[in-house]
């Protein structure tokens, strides 16, 4: 009998749980331990931000549906992991020890790498956890009764830079909506070397459709630029040339801001040797195993992937839905095999397909894989975005209640649409 316990219920995390008991035996068990005992669909957290949802609306009690899967659930935070004794401490005292560790944490937000950034302490807002969206909404209220210049982007160090563009043009929506548009000047601040990088270095025409959307809207932008420091309604900024030479700073006032952090692994997994990267990302091989101890694997945003290549600016590598739930499919396929006395030889095809919704359309855009070369890159525009990406809000929701990681239609579709989470390993 193996013990599996998987650290984190996100969205890699809790599809992890549900896809592990469908490929392990009847006598393994499968523990979840996770500091939050619900699970929000983060990324509908644009949408919490202008009012357009409630917690409410995203929220799923994950309590019941891990009991009627027969999953161990343990909403206790981890406090530090202990590879050498395959044991997880928690913040209780208590310790729990497994044969097999997923690692599905997701990232510490590094909003203290930049004076004054971030929701806690400092002037600008986040949509990267519902409790930030909320706070944002509040802010988004002063906005419309207040209207001044507002500032949208990402930081430098950022790799997650979907939500930037989403929410940019969100809020650009909402304000016209509200009447309100004429004055509020908006600006969208970027550690990218140019606009649609998305840290992929494009996908498709991306460059070329969001800067087409943002002159259409009369949106200003700035890349390859690193923010300084933020004050009360000011942002200071730093623009850097290709060659790393810089231009004078300049102060960037504003009314309404949000900025994405750079990522870091969260504490409890940070630091130790073989496991972690000097950011506190877990290493993994191709079969998403960590190479140093052999029975922890991760998936989702904690995984380290270097960069696509040198910028003025560092940009990082996005995690993307699809990719992550292709990284859940390979460990899963993976820990079944090793329980069975296997080789794990799954490999992840690591394909991206995001939907980026803009309030009244959007952009949406296929990679395979999402890392370049490519076999498949494409990209496009229209309101049809914006319906899919409500759609697919519910789908997931659904499927989460019912303990499901991939219903028989979705699979069926993904098959048709030549998507695949696994690699075919016997080409090339």
């Amino acid at each position: 009998m193996a013990h599996v316990v998987v650290l984190g219920a996100g969205l890699g995390g809790a599809i992890m749980a549900y896809e592990l008991k469908d490929q392990l035996r009847n006598e393994d068990t499968v523990t979840v331990v996770t500091k939050d005992p619900t699970y929000h669909f983060v990324p509908s957290n644009p949408w919490i931000a202008v009012g357009w949802r409630k917690r409410e609306d995203i929220t799923v009690d994950l309590a019941p549906t891990m009991a009627k899967r027969g999953i161990d659930f343990i909403p206790v935070a981890a406090q530090q992991v202990h590879p050498k004794e395959s044991r997880v401490e928690l913040i209780d005292g208590r310790s729990i020890s497994y044969d097999y560790l997923v690692i599905a944490t997701g990232p510490e937000l590094a909003f203290d790498e930049i004076e004054g950034l971030g929701p806690h302490g400092g002037f600008t807002q986040s949509v990267c956890h519902i409790d930030h969206a909320e706070k944002a909404e509040e802010a988004f209220q002063r906005l419309l009764a207040n209207p001044g210049p507002v500032i949208i982007g990402a930081a430098q160090g950022a790799s997650c830079f979907g939500p930037a563009y989403e929410f940019l043009f969100i809020l650009e929506t909402a304000l016209r909506r509200a009447k309100i548009r004429d004055r509020v000047p908006m600006t969208f601040v970027t550690p990218e070397p140019y606009v649609g990088h998305l840290g992929l270095d494009g996908v498709g025409d991306t460059k070329g459709l969001l800067e087409s959307e943002m002159r259409a809207k009369h949106i200003k932008w700035m890349t390859s630029t690193k923010v300084k420091k933020v004050a009360d309604g000011q942002m200071t900024v730093e623009e850097v040339n290709e060659d790393g030479t810089t231009k004078p700073e300049k102060m960037l006032p504003f009314a309404y801001s949000m900025m994405l952090p750079a990522f870091r692994g969260i504490k409890p997994v940070s630091g130790i040797e073989g496991l972690s990267n000097p950011r506190g990302f877990t290493i993994v091989d191709q079969h998403q195993q960590n190479p140093t101890f052999r029975n922890i694997f991760a998936v989702g945003v904690c995984v380290a992937i270097p960069p696509m290549g040198p910028t003025a600016v560092p940009c990082g590598v996005p995690k993307t839905g699809f990719m992550i739930e292709s990284m859940v499919t390979a460990t899963a396929h993976n820990i079944g095999n090793l329980v069975r006395g296997k080789a794990a030889d799954e490999v992840g095809t690591w394909n991206a397909v995001c939907l980026a919704d803009f309030g009244d359309g959007g952009i949406a855009f296929v990679a395979q894989p999402q890392i370049p070369p490519r076999n498949v890159n494409w990209s496009s525009s229209g309101k049809w975005v914006h319906l899919a990406k409500v759609g697919f809000e519910k789908y997931f929701m659904r499927k989460l209640r019912q303990g499901k990681s991939e219903p028989f239609y979705e699979s069926l579709a993904l098959k048709v649409l030549g998507i695949n989470k696994l690699k075919d390993t016997t080409k090339g």
